[in-house]
Order: C-alpha cells, then structure tokens, then sequence
C-alpha cells in the first residue's frame, strides 16, 4: 500500500523495495509532475469551453441576421391592386402639391369627417374660389425615419401580432375600462331635441368634444366629435353617417370646418341595411339648406376606390370651394379591409372603422416625423377620451398593427435601397 502511495505521489515505478539503513541509501531527486499535468487538462477544457461557445454566438449572429432579412422582405404578404391604385394617387397628388402653394403660405391639417369620412382642412381659406387641395399631410411629404428605428418599431408590432396573449390582454384592458366613459357627460346628445339626429344612441359624441354649427335654426347639434393628437388644435373630425334629416347639417359642418377631403369607407348600403343616407348628388347639383353642391368628375380607379369631386357652394355668400371625396368601397362591416394600405377613414356609426382609420393614420405620422417610442394601446386610450367606443372590435385593434407593420416593412425597403 505504501509503495502504491509512494508511486502515485512521486509519479514514479517502484521495481523493488526493502528495509535498509537510510543514512547508508543512495538520495534519488524526482520532481512532480502532477502540477504540469493539472495545468494542461485545464488549458483543454478551456479551449473546449472557448470553442462551444464562440460556435454558439456565430450560430446566434446567423440566424439573427436572416431574421432581420425576413423582416426587410416583409412579415405580411397583404398586397393587392387596390394599393398600388392608392400609392399612385398619392404620387400624384404629391407631386401636383408644390405648382399650387407654398408650404408657408397655408397650413393645411386633416380631420374626419362622416358617413365615410377623414377630412382635410384649410385653416385659411380667404378666396372666393379655391382650387383643389391635396389630401395629404405637408408633414408627411418628407418621412424621417432611420433604419435603426424602422427596426424597433416592426420589432414592437411584430411582437404583438405573433404573441396573442398579449394582444388579446390589451384589449381586454380597454373593454374593462369604462371609467373615463361613465364619467364624461353627454347631455347634449342626449337631450330629447337631438335624439332624432343620432344612428345609435350608443354612439354619441362627449359634450366636450362635439363639434357646434353656427347659426343652425334647428339647434348647433351634430353627431361629430373634434379628434386631436398630441396638439390641442383639432386634427380630425368622427362623425356618424349622415341621415336623411343630418345631410344639411352635415354639409355645413364640412363648410364651416373648411374641409377640403371626405374619405367614405361605406357604402349606402351594405348587405341589404342602410348603412347612410346619399349624401351627394348623383349628377349635376343638389341644393342642402344654404349649401349648394355640384358633381363635378367621378373617376373610377379600380374596384375598391371611386374618387368624386364636388365644387360647395355657399349660396348666402356666394363662395365656392372644392371638396374631393375619395370613397372606399371593400370594406364590410364584419370584417377587416382586403388590404391595409387601402385604410383610410369612416364608419356609418362613426366609431368603429373611422376610430380605426384615426388610430393608424395618427400612429403613422408619428412614425414618418421620426417618433421612436410608438405605443398603440396609449394612442387608442388618447383618442377613446374624445370620442366613445373608437375601435370596436379586437380585430380591428390588431389590424392596425398589422397595417403599421406592412408600412413600416414598405419604408425599410425602401431606405435600404
């Protein structure tokens, strides 16, 4: 036993051993060669561990960056003609922007406005004759947005397309939050004079938000709330879809607001329901109380779009203005439009689709105006508080995100090429 002992500590071969006198031995130095050989089995797990993990961070980069190729590609394949038809009329309309005014000269804003409607507005509107307006946002004619932000953003509505708890749960939290709802007052609509002039009792504007018309004999009333986003000045206009006793009213608001674009996302009618009353002339002009209004063109783009212009006359004062309304025609009330580039604004009610057109448009140009931190549950609380039930349905919540996604993924595209 002790010549194993002797043997495993000195590393060395004992052949024989005896018992002698230890002054008369001959000494025999060995040195150790256990510490040596520690040090190298250690030096190889080392370089072992070194290796697995360094394969496991080229791995990591690999497939980190083909994620961010597919996401470039694109994370929705929901392209169809009607958007290439949007995207051209947005070129051109852009593009015939600058032969008409300065930017500095007139300020231009965008509201909703009813029975299909976003509405664009004038804030100077001094001629007696003005020419057509552009439906699109100054603002958004130059987009600042880096691909570093690009990122972040589709990062974030990816996220909440693909992890449905999450989606599900945040709007679950808004059904469950009536607070604001209970609290804020609604007398005005309420009141027994102007029941008459509302689709759904349910879907009535808040008193601190309604729009008021000047001068009305039949009261200031109308089923419209003034919508803003981060600015207290009014940015849009939601508004129920006219009926047959609202159309005058309906035609003074437009007039009063000075709004220059109506973007109708319903039909008259839909499955056989009325969905809103026909508001415009069908040919030539109609007269609307002090208001007269002349189809001027009606252009066909596709089977989604149909773009009328109309010149609004006020008969009292003998001015005239143009309205262009861009009317889409593809999205039911039960579901989701067939492309979400084709979104642009109303609901016959005026909350569901027209809250979802204002939640993506006010999301959007956030995103164009180089916002990093984007948060559509927040905005949809913003725009809750001006106006009820906007967004009704949870597929409409996560259709924004979607649209959103898709235009953010267009964006990317283009600022890698």
């Amino acid at each position: 036993n002790n010549q194993k002992t002797i043997e495993n500590q000195l590393g060395i071969r004992i052949i024989d051993s005896g018992i002698g006198n230890p002054n008369q031995g001959t000494k025999l130095s060995v040195e150790r060669q256990n510490g040596s050989r520690l040090a190298i089995i250690t030096l190889v797990t080392c370089a072992w561990v070194l290796f697995i993990m360094g394969s496991f961070a080229v791995l990591y980069f690999v497939k980190r960056n083909d994620r961010i190729r597919n996401k470039i590609a694109g994370i929705t394949q929901i392209k169809g003609s009607s958007t290439d038809y949007y995207q051209d009329l947005c070129r051109q309309r852009i593009q015939a922007q600058p032969t008409r005014r300065k930017s500095s000269e007139v300020h231009t804003t965008h509201q909703t406005i009813p029975f299909n409607s976003r509405v664009k507005r004038n804030s100077e509107v001094s001629s007696s004759r003005s020419s057509t307006s552009s439906y699109m946002d100054e603002s958004v004619t130059s987009i600042n947005v880096d691909i570093m932000t690009g990122h972040l953003i589709l990062s974030y509505m990816e996220d909440h397309i693909c992890n449905r708890h999450r989606l599900e749960s945040e709007w679950e939290s808004f059904c469950m939050d009536k607070i604001y709802e209970e609290q804020a007052s609604c007398l005005v609509a309420l009141s027994e004079t102007n029941e008459k002039k509302n689709r759904y009792m349910d879907c009535i504007p808040y008193d601190h938000t309604r729009i008021r018309l000047a001068n009305d004999d039949d009261g200031d009333y109308i089923n419209a709330s003034k919508i803003t986003d981060s600015a207290p000045k009014c940015k849009y206009i939601a508004t129920q879809g006219p009926m047959p006793n609202t159309t005058n009213a309906f035609w003074q608001m437009v007039w009063e607001q000075g709004s220059c674009v109506i973007v109708a996302l319903t039909r008259p009618i839909e499955n056989g329901i009325t969905m809103c009353h026909h508001y415009w002339p069908v040919e030539g002009s109609e007269i609307y109380n002090d208001f007269e209004v002349n189809l001027v063109s009606e252009h066909i783009w596709s089977d989604d779009y149909v773009v009328r212009s109309f010149y609004l006359k006020n008969i009292q004062t003998m001015e005239t203005r143009t309205v262009t309304q861009f009317h889409f025609l593809t999205w039911d009330e039960l579901c989701n439009p067939p492309s979400a580039k084709s979104v642009l604004d109303f609901r016959r009610d005026g909350v569901g689709r027209t809250g979802t057109y204002i939640l993506l448009d006010i999301v959007l140009n956030r995103i164009y105006k180089g916002a990093r931190e984007i948060n559509i549950a927040a905005t949809l609380e913003h725009i809750r508080d001006q106006r009820p039930k906007m967004v009704k349905t949870k597929d409409q919540f996560e259709f924004v995100f979607v649209a959103v996604s898709e235009e953010v993924t267009d964006l990317l595209k283009l600022l890698s090429q």
